[in-house]
C-alpha cells in the first residue's frame, strides 16, 4: 500500500515554491461529502500555509467524481495557475466503481495534455470507507494536503517553463 508508513500531510516547507501570487481552482465532488469536506480542508489549510490568499482560492461544487472532469475543463478557463480535483469512489458490490475510476482518471490526464493549466489529481479510489477516512485526515494523513503542495509545483512549474 503507497500509504505505509508515509503521512500524506507531511511536506519540507523549504522546498515549496512562493505562492503568494498564485492562484488556484478547487473542484469538489459532493457525493461521500465526509471524505471530500476533509481533502478539501486539507488542500486549502495547505494552500494558504504557503501563501496563497484566501481569496486567490475559487471552489466549485460538483455532484459526483464523474462531473470533475468538466469542473476541471471550465476551472481552467477562469485564469488560475493550477486546478485540484477532489473526490471520493469507494468500491461498491458492481462495476460502477471500476468505470468512474477509470473515466475520471483518464479525463484529468487528458485535461493535462491538452491544455497548459495544470490539473492535480485529488481523488480517493478506496476499498472501503475506512480507508478513506484514514486519507482524508486519518492516521495517513490528507491527500488534499499532498495535492495542494502538487499544486504549487506544479503552477510553479508552468510559470517556469
Amino acid at each position: 500500500m503507497a500509504t505505509v508508513n508515509k503521512n500524506l500531510s507531511d511536506y519540507d516547507k523549504t522546498t515549496i515554491p512562493n505562492a503568494e501570487s498564485f492562484r488556484f481552482g478547487i473542484v469538489v465532488s459532493e457525493w461521500n461529502d465526509t471524505i471530500t469536506e476533509g481533502l478539501y480542508k486539507g488542500a486549502y489549510d495547505a494552500l494558504v500555509d504557503n501563501g496563497v490568499l484566501p481569496n486567490n482560492i475559487i471552489r466549485w461544487n460538483v455532484p459526483g467524481s464523474f462531473e470533475l472532469i468538466y469542473g476541471a475543463k471550465k476551472m481552467q478557463e477562469q485564469m488560475v495557475n493550477a486546478v485540484i480535483t477532489i473526490g471520493s469512489v469507494i468500491q461498491g458490490e458492481t462495476k460502477h466503481f471500476d468505470f468512474v475510476c477509470e473515466g475520471v482518471t483518464q479525463g484529468v490526464k487528458d485535461l493535462n495534455v491538452l491544455h497548459e493549466t495544470p490539473v492535480i489529481f485529488c481523488v480517493l479510489t478506496d476499498n472501503n470507507i475506512q480507508q478513506s477516512i484514514d486519507r482524508s485526515g486519518g492516521k495517513h494523513g490528507n491527500k488534499g494536503t499532498e495535492a495542494a503542495i502538487a499544486a504549487i509545483k506544479m503552477a510553479e512549474l508552468r510559470k517556469n517553463s
